[in-house]
């Protein structure tokens, strides 16, 4: 596989779909009528950060085509390598940002740009604020300095405080298609097709989380779950515990240090279950075998759902919704994963004793 590039994307261009957004953010940049505060919502790893950073660079290039950063002064060289002294990137810090990393930007925000006319501030997961970090940064955004652009990254509006919501301009992001994902897997990683059409299904839209998957060994993980997936019905109610305490301890797979795709952990594995289930509703319902998410493993899917009955796959989904709601909600893992895996058996076990 390709080795993937460190440097941040500067030009519109190059930011994977997001027309809208894009369209948006370069009618304010050409008008010279910027806010001061943004608020870009969608899933992560569909583009925020990466449109964040070329509107950066637009407002501060030395040499703007149009809209367009140049992407060859001083100041489009420095962005992109993360060394642009008006540029920052707030990230949280043991899952939260806290109030001094908010402080910090505040100092910096009292004085002038330094290097160009606009200095731009990005908080991403801006949800993860502390109560003290987002009270502190509410005062900011009532009060914003001349010269500094902020944005704010999050999935939800809902999981902000309204009053800061309400001060910022909002862009709403959307999950990129299929297509558009497997296209830069195979062209930017040199990633087979096959392999790359899973990860673009898994990944739901996520190019940041298909390329955490991609540079982890997630498709290894995924056979590995769904083998034992396959051999639920035939357990006995030892080997199904022994299973659960297996898949209790399951960790994250090995991706960047700091990185914000946790790839190959708990929710990963019960993700690629649900899935594999709603294959088999896919194919028991007659759906198209084009929206299979595991197709390059077909011939097992229809093998596997001839056990079932209609009524047993969607019961067996309802029990992976449960499983992934008690896993967030820090229950215990090895009690979550014996329950589950003991229902799934008894379903697959009534639906074979029915047929």
């Amino acid at each position: 596989m390709k080795g993937m590039s460190s440097l941040r994307i500067i030009q519109f261009s190059h930011i994977l779909g997001q027309e809208k957004a894009k369209r948006i953010v370069q009618q304010a940049v050409l008008s010279g009528r910027v806010p001061h505060a943004y608020l870009f919502t969608g899933i992560t790893g569909v583009g925020k950060t990466s449109l964040a950073t070329a509107m950066a660079a637009s407002l501060n290039c030395k040499s703007r085509k149009r809209v367009e950063a140049c992407g060859k002064c001083s100041s489009c060289r420095q962005i992109s390598s993360g060394n642009f002294p008006d540029f920052s990137l707030i990230s949280p810090e043991g899952g939260a940002i806290k109030i001094r990393q908010i402080r910090e930007a505040q100092d910096s925000m009292r004085f002038a740009p330094m290097a160009g006319p606009y200095r731009v501030v990005i908080l991403d997961q801006a949800e993860t604020m502390t109560d003290e970090a987002a009270n502190a940064f509410l005062k900011t955004l009532e009060e914003p300095p001349k010269g500094n652009v902020l944005v704010l990254n999050a999935v939800e509006p809902a999981n902000l405080l309204p009053t800061i919501v309400s001060r910022c301009q909002r862009v709403p992001f959307v999950p990129l298609a299929t297509e558009q994902i497997v296209d830069y897997l195979v062209n930017e990683t040199g990633m087979q097709g096959e392999k790359a059409v899973v990860l673009a299904r898994v990944a739901e839209g996520s190019l940041g989380r298909a390329i955490a998957m991609a540079q982890s060994d997630f498709l290894e993980q995924r056979e590995k779950w769904l083998k034992k997936a396959m051999k639920i019905p035939e357990l006995n109610a030892a080997a199904a515990f022994d299973m659960a305490l297996e898949l209790s301890g399951e960790k994250g797979a090995d991706v960047e240090q700091g990185s914000k795709y946790e790839v190959g952990g708990l929710l990963d594995l019960l993700g690629v279950l649900a899935m594999w289930y709603r294959d088999l509703l896919l194919l028991k319902t007659g759906g198209a075998q084009s929206l299979l998410v595991n197709a390059d493993l077909l011939g097992e899917l229809k093998s596997f759902a001839r056990k079932f009955k209609l009524l047993q796959v969607y019961e067996s989904l309802l029990i992976l919704d449960q499983a992934q709601r008690d896993i967030r909600m820090r229950r215990n893992k090895a009690l979550v994963l014996e329950k589950m895996v003991l229902s799934l058996r008894d379903l697959a076990r009534s639906s074979t004793q029915i047929s």
